[in-house]
């Protein structure tokens, strides 16, 4: 067995199934992760698909040694990689033979987080797991019957529990998917560890002149995909009265952007909604402040990193009633849950912010970025290099 230091600068992999420049909540914190590990003194490796056809390659981007294995356009999504392991487990074996890490941090049970956790327990590395998904992610790209999926859900979770299993600790970014896998991958212990955020690169800073749009703005940050029912927030926006005068801003991009587009134009919204896109951190950062308040209507967040950053901006919010996003609200004091895919409740939860005194919604905004000090980066950061110098559970109380 491998021994990990218990002092001095380490070797870390991380082994991502996903990574920038995909966007979404995983793929940023893993690279927060690694920029973090490296500004500590540690070498850090990544490992992650190819975005493109082509043989495995590495190089450095930003410091951090990033591996990218060849991969496969899969056919129902627009930019996920399939890594097929006749392919890539000989690169894997390689690569942990070369570099020879100290610890190996997968985020994920499928592809290249399976081969690196299989492949790390047989050579003795310490291994540390995190988990930012759930088996319902998958349902938009399966064409298959609701028996099916259920069948499908069933077998990843187990699947999950036996590569996740041979981790020395198993983490996920909150209690409540703590307790899914618990209950469903049958892992005995799961120690929730917020993904964390740098709260103070989202807020205004001293002396900065913001746009100040003419009229109030919801913003939405994310991938659009099927699980984010950005459509429901179209309807709702469109229920607003029209003395309010209501914009809103959509920053992301993905396989059902065709469809909102289609949705605007059928509620009649076209000149109150912009689609910005991917944006890039300054560009996104901006948009959080210019923002009258931010909603996630998605049902599937494990976290929601785009929430905390909106927070971090002083944003009240209004957040599905679903998964892990309740955690993120204190009602009536930084905003509102809605009943997920209702759009009338969406609308008045909208309405209830929109409405409100300036001064009234500053400080909504304010108990946001207030909350936000729990989800500090810097404590994300030293729970994780505990664990790769050898902490267990026990020895963390989160």
């Amino acid at each position: 067995m491998t021994s990990t230091p218990s002092a001095g600068p380490l070797k870390i992999l991380i082994a991502a199934d996903t990574y920038p420049p995909d966007m979404n909540g995983a793929a940023r914190f893993c690279q927060r992760l690694a920029q973090g590990m490296l500004a500590r003194g540690h070498e850090v490796h990544a490992v992650a698909a190819r975005n493109d056809a082509g043989p495995s390659y590495s190089r450095v981007e930003d410091g951090v040694v990033v591996h990218r294995l060849r991969s496969h356009k899969a056919p129902t999504h627009p930019y996920y990689r399939l890594c097929l392991p006749w392919e890539i487990n000989g690169e894997v074996r390689r690569i942990l033979e070369e570099e020879r890490p100290d610890v190996v941090h997968v985020q994920c049970h499928y592809m290249i987080g399976k081969a690196f956790a299989d492949t790390a327990a047989k050579m003795g590395i310490r291994l540390v797991a995190t988990n930012h998904f759930m088996p319902e992610n998958l349902d938009p790209f399966l064409p298959f019957p609701r028996w099916f999926l259920n069948i499908v859900a069933k077998n990843s979770w187990r699947d999950m529990g036996k590569v996740m299993g041979q981790a020395a600790v198993v983490t996920t970014p909150t209690p409540l998917a703590a307790k899914a896998m618990h209950d469903h991958a049958f892992l005995r212990q799961v120690l929730p560890v917020s993904n964390g955020i740098d709260a103070a690169k989202y807020e205004q800073l001293a002396g900065e002149e913001l746009e100040v749009p003419e009229h109030p703005t919801v913003l939405f940050v994310g991938r659009l995909a099927q699980e984010k029912h950005v459509d429901v927030l179209i309807e709702a926006v469109a229920k607003l009265p029209a003395e309010l005068g209501t914009r809103l801003e959509i920053v992301g991009d993905g396989e059902v952007r065709p469809a909102l587009e289609a949705k605007v134009d059928e509620v009649g919204l076209g000149d109150r909604v912009r689609f910005l896109g991917l944006a890039s951190d300054e560009e996104l950062r901006r948009a959080y402040l210019r923002a009258t308040v931010f909603c996630q209507p998605g049902t599937a967040e494990l976290q929601s990193l785009v929430t905390l950053e909106a927070m971090s901006a002083s944003k009240p919010v209004v957040l599905a009633d679903a998964m892990a996003l309740p955690h993120l609200v204190d009602e009536g004091r930084n905003g509102w849950l809605f009943r997920p895919n209702d759009s009338t409740d969406l609308a008045d939860k909208l309405r209830r912010i929109l409405e409100l005194p300036e001064q009234e919604r500053l400080a909504l905004g304010k108990t946001s970025r207030e909350m936000v000090n729990k989800h500090d980066l810097g404590v994300t950061l030293d729970t994780f290099e505990s664990l790769y110098r050898g902490a267990d559970y026990a020895d963390l109380t989160i």
